[in-house]
């Protein structure tokens, strides 16, 4: 790993993770190690397409959100995470621009969705670790995204310190919440292209 100030396996720093060189490629930090975040056209267009259905159904709601994902950091108990879609209050985005920090505090998230990579070490991250994490952290709502072989949503709901499934959707069903703030989509305009 060039770039990790004298550290080449790790244990790493938040400083190592700053130092990585900026070649295209996105790391997390966790428990002192770095891993890569995969990265696709798939899984980037899904990640880019839910964010703008999550800030065109907050403006719709008149929610006063900021709709945000990579390359912004959230810190969990384990280190840094790289969401691939998060919301938070307008006024703690705003916060954090003047700051001119790019890392979000777990609590002060409303919602972080993770597009899943499958058959990658990242998969069973998003499917274990970050369900721990971010609960842990006290982030009310994540969502886990499979693409394969039709998108669909897993919509977890902290309670007692916990997420429960509070809600499935396939393609060809329409997600219906009011919170965080109302939101009506199908699935299916995950995988769709313009």
């Amino acid at each position: 790993m060039g770039g990790t100030a004298g550290r080449a396996h790790g244990p790493y720093t938040l400083y190592d993770l700053d130092a990585m060189p900026e070649e295209g490629r996105r790391y997390e930090l966790a428990d002192g190690w770095l891993n890569e975040l995969p990265g696709d056209l798939w899984h980037d267009h899904a990640a880019e397409t839910l964010k703008t259905i999550l800030k065109d159904a907050a403006r719709q709601a008149d929610a006063d959100v900021h709709v945000a994902g990579a390359p912004q950091d959230v810190t969990t108990p384990a280190g840094v995470r790289k969401p691939d879609v998060f919301a938070v209050a307008r006024d703690v985005a705003r916060a954090a621009l003047e700051r001119q920090t790019r890392t979000y505090y777990g609590p002060d998230l409303m919602l972080v969705a993770e597009v899943v990579t499958p058959r990658t070490v990242n998969e069973q991250i998003d499917r274990v670790r970050k369900v721990e994490e971010y609960a842990a952290t006290g982030i009310p709502h994540y969502w886990i995204i499979d693409l394969e072989p039709r998108p669909s949503i897993t919509m977890l709901e902290l309670a007692g310190g916990r997420y429960e499934v509070a809600g499935k959707a396939r393609s060809g069903e329409t997600v219906t919440l009011d919170a965080p703030f109302p939101i009506r989509f199908d699935p299916v305009r995950l995988s769709e292209m313009d």
